[in-house]
């Protein structure tokens, strides 16, 4: 019964974090880096944590940062609702509650090893991948070809600008950038990410594919990846969208008998064969 109650108390009590800096990436993104103020949490690519603020609430947000990262740890909170507003008024120094990392359904880390991978970012969706992304740039010799393709719906929306530009400099990935919206400024290709799709170089058939966007993207995605004939078995789909406790209770999240908080939030796209309302 005490070991119940110890259990329980990691998993619902929030332990105070500090914002060590705190930067818009645009209108409504917000870039926060921070440190626990005790233990660092231990977390692997597609973790999430519940970030809380007292007397206004809490929000499941993904971590962002790799597990390489040695400065704490980094999220990105977009503004949507009452508690997310507030976390964008949060400057360095503030704290704030953290509970977690939660999910156990995360990136295939290790099983992606000595292999070719893709990932498929659809705006806000380059948030979760990002912390796997970061994790194989940081340990590049461990795998094979990597392409990064990324979708935004305009100019204004894109972050992270440096780090792209990073990425499209580097001669050991290929990394292919679109909008839906074009204008005078953008001089790259325009369209959505499913036209990226063909230009990809390594072998779809034997990669690992990484999708993560919004809802309406992986049917897109989806249908586009079909004309390859790829196996299901190495296509991976993030649903953290659909999260609220973290912990099974409050079932904002659940498909059939699965609970994206707790078996996800990364699913195996032959795992959800089963549940097409998953997406």
């Amino acid at each position: 019964m005490g070991k119940q109650s110890t259990i329980e108390k990691d998993i619902f009590l929030p332990l105070l974090a500090t914002v060590k800096k705190a930067n818009l990436l645009n209108e409504t993104e917000l870039y926060l880096q921070l440190a626990m103020n005790g233990e660092p949490i231990d977390y692997v690519p597609g973790q999430f944590v519940e970030v809380s603020l007292a007397g206004i609430g809490e929000a499941p947000v993904t971590i962002t940062s790799s597990p390489t990262f040695k400065d704490g740890f980094e999220l990105v909170v977009r503004k949507v609702g009452n508690v997310t507003n507030a976390i964008h008024k949060l400057q360095t120094g503030d704290k704030l509650g953290i509970r977690g990392p939660f999910g156990k359904g995360v990136y295939p880390v290790e099983e992606s090893k000595g292999r070719d991978i893709v990932f498929i970012c659809g705006g806000i969706g380059l948030v979760p991948q990002r912390s796997f992304i970061n994790y194989v740039l940081d340990n590049r010799d461990d795998y094979e070809d990597v392409t990064i393709l990324l979708g935004t719906k305009c100019q204004s929306q894109r972050f992270f600008i440096d780090e792209l530009q990073s990425w499209s400099k580097r001669n050991d990935i290929q990394f292919l950038e679109t909008v839906d919206q074009g204008d005078d400024c953008w001089n790259g290709n325009v369209g959505v990410v499913t036209t990226l799709i063909p230009k990809i170089e390594t072998k779809l058939k034997s990669a690992v594919i990484l999708i993560c966007g919004p809802p309406i993207m992986y049917k897109f995605v989806l249908m586009a990846l079909k004309e390859y004939d790829l196996s299901r078995e190495n296509i991976y789909l993030n649903l953290e969208r659909r999260m609220k406790c973290g912990v099974g209770k409050c079932g904002h999240c659940q498909i059939n008998r699965c609970y994206v908080c707790m078996d996800g939030p990364v699913f195996r796209y032959s795992d959800l064969a089963t549940m097409p309302e998953a997406i």
